[in-house]
């Protein structure tokens, strides 16, 4: 299983990207992926195919709008199919006896 933080934008657009990220998050939640939005990035949660087949299709989204993208990629791989996504989380709150602020 795969946990992938990525965030993606095109930098020739301006200050304020979020038309275009807009259409990054549009994609992610049309494909069915277990997903977590966050403000600086996205995690999704897969098969290292899925994974990496969403973050394409983000990329040849906004291929044709920009002459520039920046991408930024975080990969964690565990063999097995159980979902992490939640259980990091809930271990960390385990060992610590006690609720964490998360998104």
């Amino acid at each position: 299983m795969v946990l992938a933080e990525f965030a993606m934008f095109p930098t020739d657009k301006g200050e304020s990207v979020s038309k275009y990220v807009s259409q990054v998050i549009d994609a992610i939640d049309k494909s069915g992926i277990t997903y977590q939005l966050t403000p600086m990035g996205t995690i999704l949660e897969g098969t290292w195919d899925e994974v990496f087949a969403v973050i394409t299709k983000c990329f040849k989204i906004l291929e044709p709008q920009a002459d520039r993208i920046n991408t930024g990629i975080k990969v964690d791989y565990r063999k097995g199919d159980q979902s992490r996504m939640k259980s990091k989380i809930n271990k960390i709150q385990s060992i610590l006896d006690r609720e964490i602020r998360h998104s």
